[in-house]
């Protein structure tokens, strides 16, 4: 079996999961070498068991809905699963965007580690936090990914959603680092590899639409049943104007090879996941390798 980018989304993200398959692939002088797969949160029956049912989150209890914006976040532990435990896989999240090769993440010595990702200390208050949005998995060292049972554990108050979602409860010794440029949050520049617009609010693809997510406040979320606050307003534009140029640069790509249809996208902005103004944006995106190169001087 190929090395495997897997890409996990639910359908409020899918326009950002196919922008995120093209970009892997145009920007790797080896686009052969590895396999690019997107796994949607709905082909995973086995979540509608566990919709309106509470769920342990730093130290307090949510109710599962598989509506939420997030609600993929789970798949991103499914690759070794996937993969019969062999080879090497990278997940990412839908709003994750190559800007160099992936081959060198693929390439790169694991040092006997099973996960190697981005530390984020101090991040939501936690010294240990991991952001394990981009992950380099060696499929082998993680027999103990099962994520249903995984999922089952949150609901029977065994497993902290987020001790497991920042790779908390790994075997010590068992996680690497992944160096800034592999998660790239909200910069892009010449170090970049992997753009992260990690910032819900202002996702380029959603500015102008009204507000589908909740806030969490994990800091004090044991004091809250329900530790969430939903905002409501719209999604601001991105304060990065290459970040936004970026990403419609590579949606019109994909319109102009038939990964995506003009009529796909209307049919997401009806459904308010991508902004409404989004095929005049793509009109007027500049070429995608002047941008670059515009970034690489700056």
């Amino acid at each position: 079996m190929k090395p495997t980018v897997f890409i996990h989304t639910n359908d409020k993200q899918m326009v950002g999961a196919v922008v995120g398959r093209h970009s892997l692939k145009r920007n790797s002088a080896k686009p052969d070498a590895f396999d690019v797969r997107i796994t949607r949160r709905e082909d995973f029956p086995f979540f509608d068991e566990f919709e309106g049912r509470k769920f342990l989150r730093s130290g307090g209890w949510r109710t599962w809905r598989n509506d939420d914006l997030q609600s993929f976040t789970p798949v991103r532990f499914m690759p070794p699963e996937l993969m019969g435990y062999q080879g090497r896989a990278i997940v990412i999240d839908p709003d994750v965007f190559a800007a160099g090769d992936i081959n060198g993440l693929f390439e790169r010595d694991m040092e006997g580690k099973a996960v190697m990702a981005r530390p984020r200390g101090g991040h939501n208050g936690r010294n240990d936090y991991i952001a394990s949005s981009v992950m380099l998995l060696d499929c082998a060292k993680l027999t103990h990914w099962n994520v249903r049972k995984q999922f089952e554990d949150l609901f029977a108050g065994k497993l902290d959603y987020e001790d497991w979602v920042i790779l908390a409860r790994e075997p010590k010794g068992s996680v690497g680092f992944l160096e800034n440029e592999w998660n790239d949050f909200d910069r892009l520049s010449h170090k970049t590899r992997l753009l992260h617009n990690t910032k819900r609010l202002t996702q380029p693809w959603k500015t102008g639409l009204p507000i589908d997510f909740t806030s969490r406040i994990p800091l004090v979320s044991k004091f809250l049943p329900e530790n969430g606050i939903r905002l409501w307003g719209k999604y601001k534009k991105h304060p990065d104007p290459r970040q936004e140029a970026f990403f419609f640069a590579l949606l019109k790509e994909c319109v102009e090879t038939g990964q995506i249809s003009r009529q796909e996208i209307e049919t997401e902005m009806r459904h308010n996941h991508v902004r409404h103004d989004a095929l005049d944006v793509i009109a007027r995106a500049p070429s995608l390798d002047r941008l670059m190169v515009d970034v690489r001087a700056a």
